[in-house]
């Protein structure tokens, strides 16, 4: 797991900023945020946000194997911790589940998740090494992971080189292969579930992962409830099918993928029903019109993985992986990445993305003037943005969608106006004489 943020059953949690002692009380070293033990002297002291259930029932049961250092950080389900493996002398992380929500949720989910994780030995799959449980309370061992989750890396830089996103995307493609390999389907595949260590992806918190082709367990899910992350979640997963299959996952995969590149998920919302929503009726917002270096072959994977019908999509995730590693060496269908420098943009893009950007202040400005800071007139509070008319290479026809989503997204809130979803404006359009169905229009 990480030092600054981990995945507590497929959710993101940071580090507990909560009182504690800020030195050792026997050696009088400064003590981290959370610590549990100084790793100076190995005395214990107890933060004062310390659960009694974990003070007086797990920290002295497990003292003879592991020593607590500090908290790593804490979500619905349970609690990790940084310790030291007493005996092979070896930093670990400890997840530890909530007495309550084992009497709420039973034993079932969690050690369902020890189950997997276990089954599971591959290069670029986070290992398990113990687990157990303290009467009611159980726990798990894993290694401690020098590094960072590609979540935080995209926090840092916001869009990848393309060879590293290619390569992370391949890594976790072939480690998926491998769980599918063992009947495993994820489910939970998103930026912080990947950690990166050594310079190279490691697929971590099988959490909310069940076996392949088989219904969910309603005790292990809370009847109804849909596991996973919206912004990652394939279309059939989001609707609740009864029955997933390794395609969900590349999926998932494929919405990682685009993010590491474009700096954002494919779909957004304001709600996870709005998200899932939109991954499954609208169609995939260009990569290239936000960067133009990405390679058509690049493009030509995401959007296969992206697929709206998993039957269109890889067969397989080892299919996936094999198409990105001929895409890093250009060999096979592929056609090799760029080497870091950048293309220059052509001139017609050049000059179509200086006339978007024109269009998008100048619209931007003139709304909030028609407004004055308040909502518009209500004849005007509704607009949809058509696509863009495009003379030029047949290549380049992308823009004439891409400008049209960027200006609708711009506009959307200035001066209370809101703006048409533009998928559903897309397809009203007929491009054979660009005028739009007056009559399906009035119904959105």
């Amino acid at each position: 797991m990480l030092d600054r943020r981990v995945c507590v059953m497929g959710q993101q949690v940071p580090i507990a900023m909560t009182d504690h002692p800020t030195t050792c009380p026997s050696c009088h070293l400064a003590l981290a945020e959370g610590a549990l033990s100084c790793p100076s002297c190995g005395t214990s002291v107890q933060p004062a946000h310390t659960e009694s259930w974990l003070a007086e029932r797990i920290l002295p049961a497990l003292a003879e194997r592991y020593r607590f250092e500090r908290e790593l950080g804490r979500g619905g389900m349970g609690l990790v911790y940084r310790a030291q493996d007493l005996k092979h002398r070896r930093p670990v992380a400890i997840k530890v589940m909530r007495p309550e929500m084992t009497a709420a949720v039973g034993a079932e989910r969690f050690l369902r998740e020890i189950e997997i994780a276990a089954q599971l030995s591959h290069l670029h799959v986070l290992p398990l090494h113990d687990s157990g449980h303290v009467d009611d309370i159980m726990y798990y061992v894993m290694p401690y992971v020098e590094g960072e989750s590609v979540r935080q890396r995209l926090e840092r830089e916001r869009q990848l080189p393309i060879g590293d996103a290619v390569q992370i995307a391949r890594e976790v493609a072939e480690a998926l292969s491998h769980a599918h390999s063992h009947g495993i389907v994820h489910r939970d595949i998103k930026p912080e579930n990947i950690l990166l260590s050594g310079g190279h992806a490691l697929v971590s918190d099988f959490g909310v992962a069940r076996p392949m082709g088989r219904p969910s367990d309603d005790k292990l899910t809370g009847g109804g409830v849909v596991l996973g992350t919206a912004a990652y979640m394939s279309p059939e997963q989001a609707v609740g099918e009864e029955v997933l299959d390794g395609r969900s996952d590349i999926y998932s995969l494929g919405c990682v993928l685009y993010e590491m590149l474009v700096g954002n998920a494919p779909f957004t919302g304001p709600s996870p029903v709005a998200v899932m929503t939109r991954h499954s009726v609208e169609p995939v917002p260009s990569m290239r019109v936000v960067r133009d270096t990405i390679p058509e072959s690049v493009e030509r994977a995401v959007l296969r993985a992206l697929a709206k019908v998993p039957a269109d999509r890889f067969g397989t995730a080892l299919q996936f992986a094999e198409e990105l590693r001929a895409i890093e060496t250009g060999s096979g269908t592929g056609t090799a990445i760029p080497s870091g420098k950048l293309r220059r943009f052509s001139t017609t893009r050049l000059v179509a993305a200086i006339g978007a950007a024109v269009l998008v202040v100048a619209a931007a400005w003139i709304i909030s003037s028609i407004g004055g800071g308040r909502a518009v007139s209500p004849s005007f509070q509704r607009l949809a943005v058509l696509p863009f008319t495009y003379h030029g290479d047949a290549s380049d026809d992308y823009l004439s969608e891409g400008m049209a989503t960027l200006l609708s997204n711009v506009l959307d809130g200035v001066g209370g106006l809101r703006t048409v979803d533009p998928g559903a404006v897309f397809g009203l359009v007929d491009r054979q004489i660009g005028t739009l169905d007056i009559v399906q229009a009035q119904e959105i």
